[in-house]
């Protein structure tokens, strides 16, 4: 019998989609949305819409909300978009990747003035990965040199 503190519930995440439970699955299952092992995931087999789980999470905790394929592809555009910011960034101020990515993600959610529980991609819908996509991109173009002189 245990004593002391009550262990929390399983975080379960439902579907922004269709409102469905999500289920956890590992590498090996059918629902596994990877051909490879890339950590436990939370799916919703209706939609297709999944998150990863954090790292070393002992309750499963998911890194944000579910994403269906759309999101998951604005994810990429503005992960690449931010990469040549983050490059220079290492460069400048000699850290390393993690810290900043973490500081351009940080950087473009107060620019944008978007309203997320963390300071992460994975936190974002996909209207506001759109918004900063563009933001970036408009960012970019408006520190590169003139060069139609």
């Amino acid at each position: 019998m245990r004593v002391g503190r009550p262990i929390p519930a399983l975080p379960q995440p439902v579907c922004d989609y269709c409102g469905a439970r999500a289920l956890l699955a590992s590498a090996g299952e059918e629902a596994y949305p990877y051909l490879d092992d890339h950590g436990p995931v939370w799916i919703c087999v209706a939609c297709q819409a999944w998150i990863g789980v954090r790292t070393r999470s002992k309750h499963n905790v998911p890194l944000g909300r579910l994403a269906n394929a759309a999101l998951r592809e604005r994810k990429m555009r503005l992960h690449d978009a931010l990469e040549p910011l983050v490059a220079a960034k290492i460069r400048r101020d000699r850290v390393n990747a993690f810290e900043a990515r973490g500081k351009a993600m940080k950087w473009l959610i107060a620019s944008l003035d978007l309203d997320v529980a963390t300071p992460s991609i994975h936190a974002l819908s996909l209207e506001q990965c759109e918004q900063a996509i563009r933001y970036t991109a408009e960012f970019q173009a408006s520190r590169r040199p003139d060069r139609t002189a």
